[in-house]
C-alpha cells in the first residue's frame, strides 16, 4: 500500500469511528469494506488464504460464546484463575462500573487503570499525587462509551459490560515497561511468539518475532524490529505449556504473558491481532502464517 493511500486510509478510520452510519451494515458487509480499506485489496472470505483473511472468516464463522469472557479483561481473571491458577493473575485493586465511583484515596501509590470492553482504554498511573484527573477522567470517560465491536466487528467484545479496573503498577528487569511477550497458538500449538517493546517510548512501538525456539523471524508486520537483542524469557517454556494449554481446540488465538523478577504474569487472550488488517513484510509471510490457520466447517 503506497503512503498516499496509507494517508487516506487513516482519514477515513478516523471518520469511520467518528459516526455510528457503518453501524447498520452486517459484518459481512462491513468487513469486506474495511479490509478493501485497510489493505489495499479484495477480501476473499470464500477461499481466504492469508492469516489476515483468515482472522476475517473466524470473526464471522468461530462464534464460541465463551470467546466474549475470554476477552473482558476483568472476567478473564477468573477463567484463567480456574485454568492456571491464581499465581499468575496480575492483582485487581478495585472495579467500577463508572469513573465518578473510583475512590482514589484507597489506591496505592501507583497504578494502572483499564477499561475492561476494549482495546486501548488504559492510564498507567505512577504517581498518584500528580495526575491530571480530568484528563485521566476525559480518556476513560470517552472509552466507556465505545462499543470496540463496531471498529473491526470483533463479535466477542459486543456485549462485554464496560467496566473499570484498577491493577497493580508492574515493571520488569528495565525499571520503566513491561515486555508483552505475546505467543501464536494455532489449533492449540504454538508456532510463534512475538515480542512488543517500546511502547510508551517517543521511538514508538517495536515488534521481533520469533520461531518456537526463539529464533529470530524474517519477517515484519506493521510495526519496525527492535534492532536490540531481546532475549528469551526466563520461563518462555511454561509460557508456551500455558498457551497450548489455553488454545486447546480454537483455530488461533494469542494468549499474552509478562515477566517480572523471575515470575510470569497473565496479560490477555487476543482472537484478533491487530483486526486482520496489519500488513507483513515480506508479504509471503502472510500466506505462511495462514496455512497454519485450520478453519472449521460450517453448517
Amino acid at each position: 500500500m503506497n503512503k498516499y493511500i496509507q494517508k487516506i486510509a487513516i482519514h477515513l478510520k478516523w471518520y469511520l469511528d467518528k459516526i455510528s452510519f457503518f453501524n447498520s451494515w452486517d459484518d459481512e458487509r462491513y468487513l469486506i469494506f474495511n479490509y478493501k480499506l485497510k489493505m489495499g485489496r479484495k477480501l476473499d472470505l470464500k477461499n481466504p488464504k492469508t492469516f489476515n483473511e483468515k482472522l476475517q472468516w473466524l470473526k464471522l464463522h468461530d462464534r464460541n460464546p465463551e470467546y466474549t469472557k475470554m476477552v473482558d479483561k476483568y472476567e478473564v481473571k477468573k477463567y484463567i484463575s480456574d485454568k492456571l491458577g491464581e499465581d499468575y493473575i496480575i492483582p485487581t485493586l478495585g472495579v467500577w462500573d463508572s469513573f465518578d465511583e473510583i475512590n482514589f484515596n484507597l489506591l496505592p501509590k501507583q497504578f494502572v487503570l483499564k477499561c475492561t470492553h476494549d482495546s486501548g482504554g488504559v492510564v498507567v498511573i505512577k504517581d498518584k499525587d500528580k495526575i491530571d484527573i480530568k484528563k485521566v477522567k476525559k480518556k476513560l470517560e470517552q472509552s466507556m462509551k465505545k462499543n470496540y465491536y463496531y471498529i473491526g466487528r470483533e463479535w466477542p467484545y459486543k456485549n462485554i459490560k464496560p467496566r473499570i479496573i484498577a491493577e497493580k503498577y508492574m515493571v520488569d528487569e528495565s525499571g520503566y515497561e513491561l515486555k508483552d511477550y505475546k505467543l501464536m497458538v494455532f489449533g492449540g500449538k504454538v508456532k510463534y511468539s512475538f515480542v512488543c517493546t517500546n511502547r510508551n517510548s517517543k521511538k514508538g512501538l517495536c515488534i521481533n518475532f520469533y520461531d518456537k525456539e526463539w529464533n529470530p523471524m524474517p519477517f515484519e508486520r506493521h510495526y519496525p524490529k527492535n534492532n536490540k537483542e531481546i532475549k528469551k524469557p526466563e520461563n518462555y517454556e511454561l509460557m508456551v505449556e500455558f498457551a497450548e494449554l489455553l488454545g486447546k481446540d480454537i483455530p488461533f488465538i494469542r494468549v499474552d504473558f509478562y515477566e517480572v523478577t523471575g515470575k510470569i504474569y497473565f496479560g490477555e487472550l487476543t482472537f484478533y491481532p491487530g483486526s486482520g488488517v496489519e500488513e507483513f513484510s515480506p508479504e509471503e509471510w502472510d500466506y505462511k502464517l495462514g496455512e497454519l490457520i485450520k478453519l472449521p466447517k460450517i453448517n
